[in-house]
C-alpha cells in the first residue's frame, strides 16, 4: 500500500455496557474532548443498558453543553456485545479513521494525533497504542508484567518502538474505516480485536497492523484483576475462547502469535529462575506465576478444540456487518 501524506480525520468509539464505570466513562469522554488533534466525532455507544443510556443522553445528548467535538450517544443495535458495540458505531462514522478507547481508560492529550501520525507517515491499515496500567492497588511482586495482557494492557514482549505486530490490543486501537467495512466489521464478541488484526494481516498483509507505543493510554486496573484467581482464570477462558474466534475466522486466523509468545517465555523463565537464585523471591514467584499461566492457557485451547468439535462451544452472537 502506498504511504497516505494527508492527515486523516478520525471518529473515537467509545463502548460502555454498565453504570458502575460511570465515573470513569465520564473521565474517559473528557481525555477525548480535550485531544491535541481533536476527532470529527466522539461516538458513544451504551450496550444493552437503558438506565445507563438515559443517564448518557442527559450528560453529552442533544442539548448539552460539551467542549470540543460533538458527542454522539445510541444503544447497541445488535445482539452480542462488546464486538456488536462497535459494529453499531462504525455504522455510523464517517470520518476516514475509527479510534476505539476504553470506558475505563484516559487516552493521552496526544493519543489520537500519534495514532494519525502512523497513517500519514507509514501507510498503516491499522494502528495500535500502548494501553499502561493505572493501578488502583499496589500491583503484587509475582504478577509478571509478561501478562498485563490479562487485563488488557501493555506487556513485555511487545514492541517498545513502533512495529507490526500480529495482535493489537481492543482498549486502545484504529483502523481505516474502508478497510474495517471490507472485512465486515468485528465478528467476535470478546475477542474483538483479535479478530479485527488477522483480518486485517489477511487482507493487506502482516505489515499493515503496526503498533504504536507512543500513543499512549491508561488503562485502569480494577484490584480483583490482581489476583490469583482471576490471573488463571483469564488464561485458562481467554484462550478457550479463541477457538472459536479462530474457527470463524477461517483462512485469516493462526495461532502464531501464541506460540511465539510461549516460545519467547521460556527464557524469560529461565532468566527469572537465575534472579530468583541470586535471591530475588519475585523473580522466582514470577517465574511460576508464567509457568502456571502457560499451562491454564493450554489446557484452556485444548478444552475449546474439543468444545467446539462437539458443538459445546457457543457460538458469537456478534457475525460482522455484512451478514446482516
Amino acid at each position: 500500500m502506498a504511504v497516505q501524506h494527508r492527515t486523516a480525520r478520525a471518529d473515537v468509539v467509545i463502548c460502555s455496557y454498565t453504570a458502575d464505570r460511570w465515573d470513569l466513562l465520564v473521565r474517559a469522554v473528557a481525555s477525548v474532548q480535550t485531544q491535541t488533534v481533536a476527532p470529527s466525532t466522539i461516538l458513544l455507544c451504551i450496550d444493552h443498558d437503558d438506565d445507563l443510556l438515559a443517564r448518557a443522553r442527559a450528560t453529552w445528548g442533544p442539548g448539552t453543553d460539551q467542549p470540543g467535538p460533538p458527542v454522539e450517544v445510541f444503544p447497541n443495535r445488535f445482539a452480542g456485545r462488546l464486538g456488536s458495540a462497535r459494529n453499531t458505531a462504525v455504522e455510523r462514522v464517517t470520518a476516514d479513521v475509527v479510534a476505539f478507547l476504553d470506558d475505563d481508560a484516559e487516552a493521552d492529550p496526544t493519543w489520537l494525533e500519534t495514532l494519525l501520525t502512523v497513517y500519514a507517515e507509514d501507510g498503516a491499515v491499522a494502528v495500535g497504542g500502548a494501553p499502561l496500567p493505572n493501578h488502583q492497588v499496589p500491583r503484587p511482586g509475582w504478577f509478571p508484567h509478561e501478562f498485563d495482557w490479562v487485563f488488557g494492557c501493555h506487556y513485555a514482549g511487545l514492541p517498545e518502538t513502533r512495529g507490526p505486530v500480529r495482535h493489537l490490543i481492543g482498549a486502545s486501537m484504529s483502523v481505516r474505516v474502508d478497510a474495517l467495512r471490507a472485512v465486515g466489521g468485528f465478528h467476535s464478541d470478546k475477542h474483538d480485536d483479535m479478530d479485527l488484526s488477522h483480518r486485517i494481516a489477511a487482507a493487506h498483509g502482516p505489515a499493515a497492523v503496526v503498533y504504536e507505543p507512543k500513543a499512549r493510554i491508561y488503562h485502569v486496573v480494577h484490584p480483583e484483576r490482581l489476583t490469583w484467581d482471576y490471573f488463571w482464570r483469564r488464561c485458562y477462558t481467554i484462550n478457550r475462547g479463541k477457538v472459536r474466534a479462530f474457527a470463524d475466522m477461517g483462512a485469516a486466523g493462526n495461532i502464531r502469535a501464541e506460540l511465539e509468545f510461549a516460545r519467547d517465555m521460556v527464557g524469560r523463565v529461565a532468566r527469572k529462575v537465575l534472579r530468583a537464585l541470586r535471591g530475588d523471591r519475585d523473580a522466582g514467584r514470577q517465574a511460576a506465576a508464567i509457568v502456571g499461566g502457560l499451562a491454564a492457557a493450554a489446557v484452556g485451547h485444548l478444552r475449546g478444540r474439543l468444545d467446539l468439535r462437539t458443538g459445546r462451544l457457543p457460538a458469537s452472537l456478534t457475525v460482522g456487518l455484512e451478514e446482516r
